[in-house]
């Protein structure tokens, strides 16, 4: 009978050391068994005394990640198989992209056996994966919740060395939820490895902004991390992934990510401003008395800072223009904008916590309104690169403006929009604020003579 010998078994699976494949594949309720070996470095040998007469095979989940190999061994001859372990590599291990726990285990189903309605695994790179955020949006995505009930989806988490034992514990907590649609996670700290195929990339993790930090700085600290992860995304991640920004300032650190990844339709990238129009909407809701389900054509224009502008005029309330059902038009203009705005302020100083729960679920809600098509009549905001664009905001800057789609991860921004007066002022003043911004890092996006001039230090809606 033949045997295996497998030197390391990452995982829950015990070490099948010189034990016959029979015992090994009992073991796992005679399926075929897929041993993950990230960890052995970029090859894996087999050798067989009988290699043309056993049925043995080494094969790649995905041939373009390398330090990731899977092995399958199945017996179809007495010959004596084994698995070596090859020389070691340079690789350092507190780098190198690794699988986690449970999910390094795989069972192939026959083809009898695959649920009829899945369809091909999804991959989701997020950075900030040890984060707050994250820890709401992360069983979102795995749940189904997201991409259906018959999505099978990867998740490839990134940290930094700091968080790395809290990036474990992340991972520990999807292993023991126990859900059918999330089939691999994998941990690691460089973006090159990480954003490897991705289908999608959540691009959460940021330094916040500290105490005296001028909002010049925190442009300069956090737009060389995205232009580090838009090279490594230009690199390696799918050529059609779609790209959601939540670390701060957002809009800017979209421009930065897209412009160092030309390989990328610029199309692609979007600047998270749903949690705004989500904020926009229950605003509207309260003040007209309704619940939030029949608040709808809500926009937000230019910039996730204080400069935003929510815009009532073209909002709807069951169907009706906000202004015909909201007689106060004093508190439209004078107050529920400044209360967008600063809500996350607002509710830090309530329980001192920032919104991440709310800012996970509006990533979803990003998500869902990309792949599922919108509403006849409705759109959604997304802030998105400028060129080209209808209402004449400056070109190659990342603006929100209102979108729609068709269900196919795509979007065309919305025309013929009405922009009355007090919309116009205040769309120009955040356009200015983001043309401002881009100069300032005009080093991190390949263009010369930059200068940072910003004449107004606005906040960033969670800031205080």
């Amino acid at each position: 009978m033949a045997t295996a010998t497998l030197c390391k078994v990452a995982g829950p699976v015990a070490t099948f050391a010189d034990k016959s494949v029979a015992t090994v594949r009992d073991s796992v309720g005679r399926q075929k068994l897929n041993v993950n070996s990230s960890f052995w470095g970029p090859t894996l040998r087999l050798t067989s005394a009988l290699a043309e007469r056993a049925e043995v095979r080494v094969f790649s989940r995905r041939s373009s990640r390398p330090g990731i190999a899977f092995c399958a061994v199945a017996p179809t001859s007495p010959a004596q198989t084994s698995v070596e372990q090859p020389s070691t590599t340079s690789t350092s291990d507190s780098t190198r992209t690794e699988c986690f726990g449970v999910f390094c285990v795989t069972y192939d189903l026959k083809e009898d056996e695959r649920p009829k309605t899945w369809k091909k695994t999804v991959r989701i790179a997020v950075s900030g994966a040890a984060g707050a955020i994250s820890n709401h949006l992360l069983f979102k995505l795995a749940s189904g919740e997201v991409f259906g009930p018959d999505q099978p989806i990867a998740l490839n988490l990134l940290g930094s060395e700091r968080s790395r034992e809290a990036l474990e514990g992340v991972a520990m907590e999807l292993e023991d939820s126990l859900f059918p649609l999330l089939r691999e996670v994998n941990i690691g700290i460089e973006s090159t490895e990480v954003f490897r195929d991705a289908d999608w990339a959540l691009l959460i993790g940021a330094k916040p902004r500290g105490p005296g930090m001028e909002r010049a700085d925190l442009l300069d600290i956090n737009g060389q991390i995205f232009a580090e992860q838009g090279r490594a995304l230009n690199e390696v991640a799918s050529p059609n992934v779609k790209v959601i920004v939540v670390g701060n300032p957002c809009n800017t650190n979209a421009l930065i990510a897209l412009k160092n990844a030309p390989r990328i339709p610029a199309k692609n990238f979007h600047a998270l401003t749903r949690l705004d129009e989500n904020r926009a909407k229950c605003q509207l809701a309260l003040k007209a008395g309704v619940f939030y389900d029949n608040v709808s054509n809500v926009t937000i224009w230019g910039n996730h800072s204080t400069t935003q502008v929510p815009d009532f005029v073209n909002a709807k309330v069951h169907g009706k223009p906000v202004k015909d059902v909201i007689s106060d038009h004093k508190w439209l203009e004078e107050e529920f904008t400044p209360r967008v705005q600063t809500r996350g302020g607002a509710l830090i100083k309530k329980w001192g916590r920032s919104s991440a729960a709310s800012t996970a679920v509006s990533i979803v809600d990003a998500i869902k309104s990309l792949i599922t098509p919108t509403p006849e009549g409705d759109w959604f905001s997304s802030g998105v690169y400028t060129s080209g664009n209808p209402y004449g905001i400056a070109e190659d800057i990342v603006f929100s403006m209102p979108c729609r789609s068709k269900g196919d991860g795509d979007y065309e921004i919305v025309p013929h929009l009405l922009i009355d007066d007090y919309l116009y002022a205040r769309i120009k003043k955040s356009e200015e604020e983001l043309v401002a911004e881009k100069k300032c890092v005009a080093h991190l996006i390949g263009e010369s003579g930059g200068f940072c001039d910003i004449t107004e230090d606005t906040m960033l809606p969670g800031e205080m």
